[in-house]
């Protein structure tokens, strides 16, 4: 689950299951029949910095009596969704809190595996706007927004500045520089996460929504991918394979084969997530000191992200729901937000640690990613999410292998979407 430590660390995070939730949803009831308070698991896909127990073991020691044990899920997306899938069909009160990616929200919260909460429960007021939408579903809201997350645009900072360059405000700015200041670096041009995955479901989102376009409205139950501005936005991609500027090898990235090729200094362009910024930084790397980060380009100017990261959702068959509610205000308040940065690499949710000078210091790139997520879009929200995934991934495949033009690849998309909206 690579990918989903992208979105969180970039999007780690694919599955934090805090087991015990709260007594605020539509399970309120049997949740405080069984013990309000009380020993909770937390459930994750693989910590894979290490800062998380640090954290569990502060509640702990503070509540003795509603102790959290840490389970740890494979660290792949596809195999801790699956897991967790099993157990919440199994209603064997294993897992209580779930840490969830955002884009699988509507997808639990169709399938009634966790509930719904309290919105004066939590100070949703207080994180970056975009992210609370990713925690509804059908006007209510399933999930507490983790972590966050949003691509930016990294770049050699060093080759446009010794060709005179600003780094690409659109589409046509990048293209032109992928294409021609590249090849005279020995570079590639361009690159995403472009290999058939849930990484190249979030590259083609972003392409429809910068151009203006969108895939699927109200919760999935409208397909709206028939659109000029999703053909413009499929256009951009293809045209890139078909000019050269987006090399083939990019065709087999998902995000660490993309952060190598640019940390290695192969790549003059690269769409990634925020986690990039530290390792591309470090000893050892050819482009330490080489880069820098800007929101990602659009048709006409700033594109638009989707948003990644990870949402605290409430298993419907939590056993201690008081308890792991305080569990979750306490991992969604800002000192310990500040520590999920300052300790776990990943974006916080909370706004105001985005303007703050000691961390911008620290992490030089807060300004580019909040202005990134205040823009950002969540995945095409529906209770088939992993369908309608595996349907962009397989268009967009044939797209980017230039099997089928844009025009194409809509019009087939739009009806294999139709179709499985209508399995609602």
């Amino acid at each position: 689950m690579r990918w989903m430590r992208a979105a969180g660390r970039a999007l780690l995070v694919a599955a934090v299951v805090l087991a015990g939730y709260s007594g605020f949803g539509v399970r309120a009831d049997a949740g405080a029949a069984s013990g309000a308070r009380g020993p909770m698991t937390l459930v994750t896909a693989g910590d894979l910095t290490d800062y998380l127990s640090p954290l569990l073991d502060d509640w702990n020691d503070g509540h003795p009596g509603e102790r959290v044990t840490l389970v740890e899920l494979p660290d792949s997306a596809d195999e801790t969704r699956a897991q967790m899938i099993s157990e919440l069909r199994s209603d064997n009160n294993r897992f209580d809190v779930l840490n969830i990616d955002v884009a699988w929200t509507s997808e639990f919260a169709a399938a009634g595996w966790i509930s719904p909460l309290r919105r004066d429960r939590f100070p949703l007021d207080s994180f970056l706007r975009p992210v609370v939408d990713t925690a509804t579903f059908d006007g209510r809201l399933y999930a507490v927004p983790y972590v966050t997350n949003a691509g930016l645009l990294y770049y050699r900072k060093d080759i446009l500045d010794e060709e005179g360059e600003e780094p690409p405000r659109t589409w046509a700015e990048l293209a032109r520089q992928a294409r021609t200041i590249a090849p005279r670096h020995g570079l590639d041009g361009y690159a995403g996460q472009f290999l058939p995955y849930e990484g190249l479901t979030v590259n083609v989102t972003e392409a429809v929504h910068s151009a203006g376009g969108s895939i699927l409205q109200g919760d999935g139950a409208r397909v709206t991918v028939d659109s000029d501005a999703a053909r413009a936005g499929l256009r951009f991609l293809a045209d890139g394979v078909r000019d050269g500027w987006i090399s083939r090898d990019a065709l087999g990235y998902k995000e660490e084969e993309s952060r190598q090729a640019f940390q290695d200094g192969r790549l003059l362009f690269l769409r990634n997530w925020p986690y990039l910024y530290a390792d591309a930084s470090a000893e050892g790397s050819k482009v330490a000191g080489r880069f820098g980060a800007v929101p990602l380009p659009g048709p006409d100017g700033p594109g638009t992200s989707v948003l990644g990261g990870s949402n605290l959702a409430v298993s419907s068959s939590a056993r201690h729901p008081a308890s792991a509610a305080d569990l979750i205000s306490y991992l969604t308040s800002e000192r310990v937000q500040r520590q999920v940065l300052t300790e776990g690499s990943l974006p916080p949710v909370r706004a105001a640690l985005y303007e703050d000078p000691e961390l911008i210091r620290a992490y030089p790139y807060l300004p580019t990613l909040r202005q990134s997520v205040l823009s950002a879009a969540p995945r095409p929200k529906s209770p088939r999410y992993d369908q309608v995934s595996l349907a962009v991934q397989a268009v967009a495949q044939d797209l980017m292998a230039l099997r089928q033009t844009p025009e194409q690849a809509v019009a087939r998309l739009a009806r294999e979407l139709g179709t499985i909206s209508r399995k609602r």
